[in-house]
């Protein structure tokens, strides 16, 4: 089973534009931490991680995440070859969110969480294949 949890704090803003056909594509960068060792060598350690987001998620996260805000993602991973200018073969790898979950209360920030999570479909173009 391909599922990823992550909870973490936005690396910039949101990346948000449009395909060909209409539809909404975010682009973001997630951090999270964990610690090593232990006692005096403690160490937080972050990891980042990009995240793609689609239609309605991905333009609630447009609309209502900012550079700073703690957010969680449920979603899958997902690598992508590619070519770069040199034509070598690169290879990226992501996660590809179906659920975003806004942690950064109103006033934090700059948030702005006056909205009612009811009034957004929850999408389902990820199901299992």
């Amino acid at each position: 089973m391909n599922v990823v949890n992550l909870v973490g704090n936005l690396g910039q803003d949101p990346e948000v534009r449009q395909t060909n056909s209409g539809n909404s594509v975010a682009n973001l960068r997630l951090a999270t931490s964990h610690f090593r060792g232990s006692g005096d060598e403690r160490q937080e350690h972050t990891e980042w991680h990009n995240v793609v987001l689609f239609g309605k998620t991905a333009e609630i996260a447009g609309a209502y995440t900012q550079k700073g805000h703690k957010i969680g993602i449920t979603g899958r991973l997902q690598t992508r070859k590619w070519e770069d200018r040199e034509g070598n073969d690169r290879y990226t790898t992501e996660v590809v969110g179906n659920e975003l979950e806004l942690y950064t209360k109103k006033g934090e920030r700059g948030a702005d969480t006056s909205f009612e999570p009811s009034q957004f479909e929850k999408q389902d173009e990820f199901a299992a294949v």
